[in-house]
């Protein structure tokens, strides 16, 4: 059976990790100034920023389900079966649009019940899989019992931008920015919390946060971890970040995404996550 793994742009791998792994990727709608941008295609994250911070307002859209059903056709003309990553229903309608245009076709809808590289992780899996032989039903059931086993959180330097999108009240927004708290946002029961909150400066809570992660655990599988991030945050705090990690566990792999414009959107150019499976 030869199988073709795709996500949304949200999803969030490496172009190295795209390629090697012959992953697609349809991209989401980016809404800015009252044009449609295409996210990673002929909008960026840098685009992104430098539009907002000169006063325009972005949002993005999810993927309809006429884009899918284009998406998917095409693959199936060269593929027997499409294994599709999303990312988590309960903050977009990217996974209910791919069920739908899927119907009736050889297509496994996987809702990562994660976002970013958190569901990016589970489209490198469904591809080492399908590269072991395993029939598509098979890789589909497996990547649901793998949802649970994905830890996602990130640190952000400021809510302006959760704000901007929604996800954050004014009064905790500038409470937070007050008290110049860095929130440790986490994923859920596929859903946004808010976990440990750091005070001061980001470089130095970030590190933190990766040790209050990483740090006394047993439960940690150490084949990869992402350390994604947009792009505000410094070459040097990446570098330590690494360091720390490497500090904290024997991992394989370290891969250092860009967050693409739909996570971008939501968090910032200053924020960074920590992503990985647990056994």
């Amino acid at each position: 059976m030869k199988i073709k793994v795709t996500m949304d742009s949200a999803c969030d791998l490496t172009p190295e990790l795209l390629a090697k792994y012959n992953i697609g990727v349809l991209p989401m709608t980016i809404v800015c100034a009252g044009r449609e941008y295409k996210d990673g295609v002929d909008f960026t994250a840098d685009d992104l920023f430098a539009r907002t911070e000169g006063g325009d307002a972005c949002t993005t859209s999810a993927i309809n389900v006429a884009e899918f059903e284009e998406f998917f056709g095409a693959i199936l003309k060269e593929y027997d079966a499409i294994i599709h990553i999303d990312l988590s229903s309960e903050i977009s309608a990217c996974h209910q649009n791919a069920v739908i245009a899927g119907a009736d076709r050889p297509v496994y809808a996987v809702d990562s019940r994660s976002l970013s590289s958190g569901a990016g992780m589970l489209a490198v899996d469904a591809a080492i899989m399908a590269a072991e032989g395993l029939d598509a039903e098979t890789i589909a059931a497996k990547l649901r019992e793998l949802t649970a086993k994905i830890e996602t959180s990130f640190v952000i330097d400021s809510l302006k931008y959760l704000h901007r999108g929604g996800r954050c009240s004014s009064v905790a927004a500038l409470g937070a920015n007050i008290l110049k708290l860095k929130p440790c946002i986490e994923m859920k029961n596929g859903k946004m919390d808010v976990g440990k909150k750091y005070r001061g400066s980001f470089d130095i809570n970030i590190l933190q946060y990766v040790r209050d992660k990483l740090q006394g655990r047993e439960d940690i599988d150490y084949t990869r971890i992402f350390m994604t991030h947009a792009n505000g945050v410094s070459d040097e705090t990446l570098e330590n970040v690494r360091k720390t990690i490497l500090e904290c566990g024997p991992f394989e792999e370290i891969h250092g995404p860009i967050a693409g414009c739909t996570i971008s959107n939501h968090c910032g150019p200053v924020t960074l996550g920590i992503l990985y499976h647990t056994k």
